[in-house]
């Protein structure tokens, strides 16, 4: 990828400003981040499927589903029904289902993608890394917004990037958690190729979206040193 890119967590979001926030963030952002949990794969229930189409009336850029469930099957059949763009699954609950749902998810015409925690390795997902779209890597544990950062999380950064080159893999890698001022010049040494940003890092800067956009861009570009076009 040639620029990085920021997706917004909207599980994060003011509810109460949908329309202000999302119809601001269009012209800024690359794509949606949608947190979808259970309340058995993580305590937390927060959004669901019938989010995405909420935002599909106001915003054409792509949703990236997060799958945070115990059972992902179900969720990846309503989701392709959907035509959700990204699919992303925990590679610690595919086994016995991982070439199926993404066989699922690539033969609806969708990209597939597969988030690690912070303790899981990426070899984990090594008999299946070739045909992903998109791995994400949890740089908290998953499931609440605001948790410490954890900077080891970032070597697997690194190691998807050099294996990306050495084997011709076409995979994105995108980092989830606590992106903000603080770990920015971090993050952007491990050069992942998206920014998913939440509350820490954008909705809870400022009271006025317009003014959390320019305070998160200042903080990045301070810390990186680098425009955000």
């Amino acid at each position: 990828m040639n620029k990085v890119e920021f997706s917004p967590s909207l599980m994060t979001m003011d509810l109460d400003k949908f329309k202000e926030q999302i119809t601001f963030l269009n012209d800024k952002v690359d794509s949606y981040h949608i947190d979808i949990m259970d309340g058995h794969y993580v305590p937390n229930i927060t959004l669901s499927p019938w989010f995405i189409d909420e935002v599909r009336k106001i915003s054409s850029l792509p949703m990236s589903a997060h799958l945070m469930v115990t059972n992902p099957s179900f969720w990846v059949d309503q989701l392709v029904a959907q035509k959700c763009e990204w699919i992303c699954m925990h590679a610690e609950v595919l086994d016995g289902m991982a070439f199926r749902l993404i066989d699922q998810i690539h033969d609806a015409g969708l990209k597939a993608g597969i988030v690690l925690n912070p303790e899981t390795p990426i070899e984990t997902i090594f008999p299946y890394i070739e045909l992903l779209d998109k791995i994400t890597i949890m740089t908290i544990d998953p499931g609440f917004a605001g948790q410490r950062f954890i900077e080891s999380t970032l070597d697997k950064i690194v190691a998807l990037r050099e294996l990306r080159e050495e084997k011709g893999y076409k995979y994105v890698i995108e980092m989830d958690g606590s992106s903000n001022r603080k770990s920015f010049k971090r993050i952007d040494a491990a050069g992942p190729d998206i920014y998913i940003v939440g509350r820490s890092g954008l909705f809870g800067l400022d009271d006025k979206i317009e003014k959390s956009w320019e305070i998160m861009k200042k903080d990045y570009e301070d810390m990186t040193g680098k425009a955000l076009i």
